[in-house]
């Protein structure tokens, strides 16, 4: 658990942020940047521009810490994700179209609210991320399998992202 007292916290939320816009995300887990801590923001108002958006969609901004998921209702729909940790790699993942969840902002406020659409979508990714899950972990058994020598490159840092990574043992 993070602790209102955790040193460099601010800090480190702000170089979170710094570190998602840089590569272009919409989300971030502090796992994806190395820290062990349940932590992670979204800034989906970027999508707010989409012209082909015909449901008036309102994006957010928020860091969630310490989030506990409550509730995820609605009839699950596919969307097809990527990941800044799983760079070039895509696949169609099916989660539901809503979810509860309490958590604490960046000045330790509690919070308990429903999310929406993409909005839900974003924070059940990014909350993968604090579990250990990655969105290839709900992907088809065919599809994980068509995607292992892309995923064992990854693995070996055998690709050339635009961002910079670190890779596990070759």
């Amino acid at each position: 658990m993070v602790e209102p007292e955790s040193p460099d916290l601010k800090q480190f939320i702000e170089d979170m942020w710094e570190t998602m816009y840089h590569t272009k995300g919409i989300g971030l887990a502090a796992p994806q940047v190395g820290k062990a801590i349940r932590i992670f923001i979204a800034d989906t108002e970027q999508l707010n521009d989409d012209e082909d958006d015909e449901d008036n969609f309102i994006g957010i901004k928020k860091v969630f810490i310490n989030p506990l998921i409550l509730k995820e209702a609605g009839d699950p729909w596919s969307y097809e994700e990527g990941c800044l940790s799983i760079p070039d790699l895509r696949g169609k993942v099916s989660r539901q179209p809503q979810v509860r969840l309490t958590y604490f902002d960046e000045n330790f406020v509690k919070h308990d609210d429903v999310f929406d659409g993409m909005n839900a979508r974003v924070i059940q990714h990014e909350y993968d991320h604090i579990e250990g899950i990655l969105f290839t972990d709900h992907l088809s058994p065919l599809k994980k399998q068509l995607m292992k020598n892309k995923m064992e490159k990854i693995r070996k840092g055998e690709i050339s992202p635009k961002y910079k990574m670190v890779f596990g043992p070759k």
